[in-house]
């Protein structure tokens, strides 16, 4: 009976004592958290580690919330990998890449050939008429009787 008795006794002087060490600490945790020094924020999630091992009823809301925070909160690995603002520095990024790439591909395309002759619309004709003359691919393709398609018309341009 007095093993029990000084049990709880000693239980209540626990949460008594914790809960009134500790409250400043705990109360603005998340924003605390980042400017502790290593050895207090070991100290403090010893200090919740112990207090949560007793009866859940005994621990302030403060200490509820900061045992919670520690556990789920965003910081260590569970921080975001990118901070506030960075979303415009990957955008700007992305368009940079882009606008480079634009401009490489508009470069090489000046500095390149002219198109060929054959991706005129009359050689592209000429080449349908060619095919239907010579019954090429006359079972699904330009020659058969139900063909509805273009042919050979892929890439019209007018010189």
């Amino acid at each position: 009976m007095f093993a029990r008795l000084i049990t709880v006794n000693a239980k209540r002087a626990l949460a008594r004592s914790a809960s009134t060490t500790s409250t400043p600490a705990l109360a603005n945790i998340r924003s605390s958290w980042k400017t502790m020094a290593q050895e207090e924020k070991v100290n403090l999630y010893n200090h919740l580690l112990e207090a949560q091992k007793g009866d859940w009823k005994a621990l302030s809301l403060d200490q509820q919330r900061a045992a919670y925070w520690l556990s789920f909160g965003p910081h260590g690995v569970r921080k975001a990998p990118l901070e506030k603002g960075d979303g415009k520095k990957v955008f700007g990024g992305v368009v940079a890449v882009i606008g480079i790439s634009a401009g490489l591909f508009y470069l090489i395309r000046l500095a390149g050939q002219p198109t060929p002759h054959t991706f005129t619309k009359e050689w592209q004709e000429a080449t349908n008429e060619k095919m239907k003359e010579q019954k090429s691919n006359p079972i699904t393709g330009i020659s058969s009787e139900d063909y509805n398609g273009k042919g050979y018309l892929s890439f019209t341009k007018e010189e």
